[in-house]
């Protein structure tokens, strides 16, 4: 990466898809698409040579799909690990969990507007994610409708060693509240919030908040919207 920009690598197999998303990244300050594949294994191999900060990988392509790519290149057997963002759609849900479990960072809709996909690229930047209530929210939402999700959940968090005022936090997260609406919401200071959301991926052992918000709707401490 040079100095101050964020190197992104889209892979698609729709070429509209990828020009389109190219444009409006590329006329971003401090962001620069440095390559675009159409198709898994060409983003694995460009991801390698080129060591993106930021790889968005749509699900279904051929040779290697965003599952796979997703594992390969953010998974614990990565090295390094990489920022990938799933681009889905709303008819694969089934998708999520396994995209989540190889370490995806968030998630993204095809028809995203091009200020979502920008705070998308930078949020996965910076190591963290986004979590869209109109994206994530309703996806991560399957996750805590599975059979034996939801059991025991105030043991759960008990277990986890989460206090009552991070369970508040992780639940809003979960609901896709940014950090400023938890800090209004809650009548707390922007530190506060990022220090409190600190120690919830550090107990749970998570990456980020895509990452706190999946473990609190598959593990029942959240169960609807507020």
């Amino acid at each position: 990466m040079a100095e101050g920009l964020i190197d992104v690598v889209i892979a698609d197999d729709q070429e509209l898809v990828r020009t389109g998303f190219e444009m409006i990244l590329d006329a971003q300050p401090g962001i620069r698409v440095v390559g675009v594949a159409g198709d898994g294994a060409e983003c694995v191999e460009l991801a390698r040579r080129l060591r993106p900060d930021v790889v968005l990988a749509d699900v279904r392509m051929p040779r290697l799909d965003g599952l796979e790519v997703t594992r390969v290149l953010a998974g614990p057997d990565a090295d390094p690990r990489m920022n990938v963002v799933v681009i889905t759609t709303f008819d694969q849900d089934d998708y999520v969990r396994d995209a989540l479990r190889f370490g995806a960072c968030g998630f993204l809709l095809k028809d995203a507007t091009p200020a979502l996909l920008v705070e998308a690229v930078r949020a996965a930047s910076r190591g963290d994610a986004l979590v869209s209530p109109a994206v994530t929210v309703r996806l991560l939402r399957r996750l805590g409708a599975r059979p034996g999700a939801g059991r025991g959940r105030a043991g759960t968090a008990e277990a986890a060693g989460l206090s009552s005022r991070e369970v508040e936090i992780v639940r809003l997260v979960a609901v896709g509240r940014t950090n400023q609406e938890i800090c209004d919401e809650l009548f707390l200071s922007l530190s506060s919030v990022k220090t409190y959301l600190g120690r919830i991926q550090t107990k749970l052992g998570v990456r980020n908040r895509v990452e706190a918000a999946a473990w609190a709707w598959e593990h029942g401490v959240v169960t609807s919207r507020p």
